[in-house]
């Protein structure tokens, strides 16, 4: 592994400084990209849902061959596997496809089925946070596709930020992108698309807890509805 600079909190603040200052979102956020690539060498990576191709498409204009980790978690709709094996052979990326320790039985087994119902932050914790922590032990800064406009929980997001959990840097480098922006760059690059967004999905995770939304909801609403939670526990 090839790792240019060893990351500190005094690293990811200067660079928020820095990248804060540049206008166009996405000169950002491929100026975030070079960044990271060229700071952090083979010890960066980014993560996707396989919603689209974005974060993919833009990392991989600067970084080829980049590390995209996947978490697949078992529960994911075949939609998503699919468009994980579209944007892997569209785009010049290298597939990091993480599962679970356990399998959906044999969590099933220990704990009970559906526990997604039951309790859904251990579910998440299980299948997601653990996984991701393990996959993420082999880089020193990772890149996500969170958006300040997504959420309440996440409208603080900085593009360069400190991963206090993990001892890394974390680059959200699409963190100033409206939805407006994000649909135009899809159209221009004909980006992958999940083809779930045109079922009524805003925003799209596992199968048991995710649901489409109404016109005018909230893209978040679906994600699981009826909780009061709202994040898996990967960005918190």
């Amino acid at each position: 592994m090839t790792i240019a600079l060893r990351p500190t909190p005094e690293t990811a603040a200067e660079a928020d400084a820095h990248f804060g200052s540049i206008a166009d979102p996405v000169e950002q956020a491929l100026a975030v990209l070079r960044w990271a690539g060229d700071t952090f060498g083979d010890g960066f990576a980014i993560t996707s849902s396989m919603a689209d191709g974005l974060l993919s498409h833009l990392a991989s204009r600067v970084i080829p061959g980049v590390d995209v980790v996947f978490l697949d978690t078992g529960y994911h709709f075949a939609e998503t596997v699919g468009t994980r094996d579209w944007i892997t052979s569209a785009l010049p990326i290298t597939l990091v496809n993480v599962t679970p320790p356990q399998t959906v039985a044999e969590q099933d087994a220990r704990y009970g089925a559906q526990l997604h119902d039951r309790d859904p932050d251990l579910c998440c914790e299980l299948r997601k946070v653990k996984p991701l922590a393990q996959a993420l032990a082999g880089y020193v800064a990772w890149g996500s596709g969170v958006r300040r406009d997504e959420s309440p929980s996440r409208a603080g997001t900085k593009l360069v930020d400190w991963d206090a959990k993990r001892g890394m840097v974390k680059v959200n480098p699409m963190a100033a992108w409206t939805q407006d922006l994000v649909d135009a760059y899809i159209a221009e690059h004909q980006i992958p698309v999940n083809p779930l967004f045109e079922l009524g999905y805003g925003s799209i995770g596992c199968a048991p807890c995710t649901r489409p939304v109404a016109p005018g909801e909230d893209p978040r609403a679906g994600r699981w509805a009826g909780s009061n939670k709202t994040e898996c526990g990967i960005h918190s």
